[in-house]
């Protein structure tokens, strides 16, 4: 059994849904042979440091987030703080040594996305990235499917990410409507999960052209280390502007020629956490949905032209990790179901010794994605992808 050795930074609803699902590693996966060890948390609220230490079992808390990375004990730093400080602490990090998994973005800018990822690879550290919808057990037999070729040449891409969590006028203005702090709106928080998913299914993206629109411009003022993003505030509280974009949606084009569309929304009514992607080929087609995680709608037509449609597989022990968490056909996983295996695929790429996927280069090649969306916005045209840094 190889110990891993982990301090977390940030102890808010991400930082505690990362911890638990260390925890649970060794529980879901004893066969792997790793046990993480939870060594010591920081968050800058002191209550909610001290609370996480005696709830998940870390050895120590700090108010200092530089503390973590000066650890002798701490091998890997696990970054889920707001987004202004993903540079400068994963930065140290690298100069320190330790390996890093970091929330997306990783930087508020493709510019600073592109300085970390220089910095950890100089490093030679370790690295991942949040995009843990990619680690859906259906996903990944999406994938298995796509590169079987059975449902021959792609034709058509479409995903999206329509998420209700600021639909409410009275949702509370945190870090993630503040461009200071978060930097892009939905471009970095929801389309850079899409853009990731599309890299994995699809390939390189060519060019794009885009579009954004903010609908709902102030917002009640938060209480520092209370509530989540999900929080909502009275109509008589004091407000503040929402100065960055709700919406997202951008056309793109393939490096092999094919087409498709993106897009993200955080204020849309009707779709509760709607991240979806569509794959048409000449063979045949699937789909997938978060709300509907544990199933894949494909449709592979019959020789014959009998039972022509769409069929509903749903998820099962045969289907990659499914099995470590639920026996047989139909049992439902969960949200932090695929961040214990985000976890787990980090860890074990420490304990090889080997970069893990998504990293930073694939953080890096999101936000090219990302910056030639924003230069669309400007220019009104299409825009090249290109190679930052």
């Amino acid at each position: 059994m190889k110990t891993i050795n982990i301090g977390v930074i940030g102890m808010g609803w991400m930082g505690q849904a990362h911890s638990r699902s260390y925890l649970r590693v060794p529980l879901n996966f004893s066969d792997a042979g790793i046990k993480p060890r939870l060594i010591i948390c920081s968050d800058n609220v002191e209550a909610r440091a001290k609370s996480s230490q005696e709830l998940l079992g870390f050895e120590r808390s700090t108010t200092d987030w530089r503390e973590v990375i000066a650890d002798p004990d701490v091998e890997a730093v696990n970054i889920c703080t707001p987004n202004d400080l993903h540079v400068e602490i994963a930065t140290a990090a690298a100069a320190a040594g330790k390996h890093i998994f970091c929330e997306k973005p990783v930087g508020r800018s493709p510019a600073e996305t592109a300085r970390v990822e220089k910095a950890a690879r100089e490093a030679g550290v370790i690295t991942g990235v949040g995009y843990n919808y990619r680690w859906a057990p259906m996903v990944q037999h999406a994938r298995d499917l796509i590169r079987s070729g059975k449902l021959g040449e792609m034709q058509i891409w479409r995903s999206r990410f329509f998420s209700m969590y600021g639909a409410n006028p009275l949702g509370l203005l945190t870090w993630r409507f503040d461009s200071e702090i978060a930097g892009t709106g939905v471009l970095g928080d929801l389309l850079s999960h899409v853009v990731d998913m599309t890299h994995m299914m699809v390939g390189p993206v060519k060019r794009v052209i885009g579009q954004k629109h903010t609908y709902i411009t102030e917002r009640p003022l938060p209480i520092p280390g209370k509530g989540t993003h999900y929080s909502a505030g009275h109509p008589d509280d004091p407000k503040g502007p929402v100065n960055n974009e709700d919406y997202v949606g951008a056309l793109v084009e393939f490096g092999n020629g094919m087409v498709g569309t993106l897009e993200a929304c955080r204020t849309i009514v009707g779709p509760k956490s709607q991240f979806a992607f569509e794959w048409h080929g000449s063979g045949g087609a699937l789909g997938w949905d978060h709300e509907r995680l544990n199933e894949l709608n494909l449709y592979k037509p019959t020789d014959d032209g009998t039972d022509d449609g769409f069929i509903r597989v749903l998820g099962g022990d045969k289907y990659p990790h499914h099995g470590s968490f639920v026996p047989g056909d139909g049992n439902a996983i969960g949200y932090e179901d695929l961040k214990v295996i985000e976890v787990l695929e980090f860890l074990r790429s420490i304990a090889a010794g080997r970069q893990h996927v998504p990293g930073f280069a694939e953080a890096l090649a999101v936000a090219e994605v990302c910056a030639a969306i924003a230069r669309s916005w400007e220019s009104g045209s299409w825009e090249t992808v290109t190679k930052i840094g």
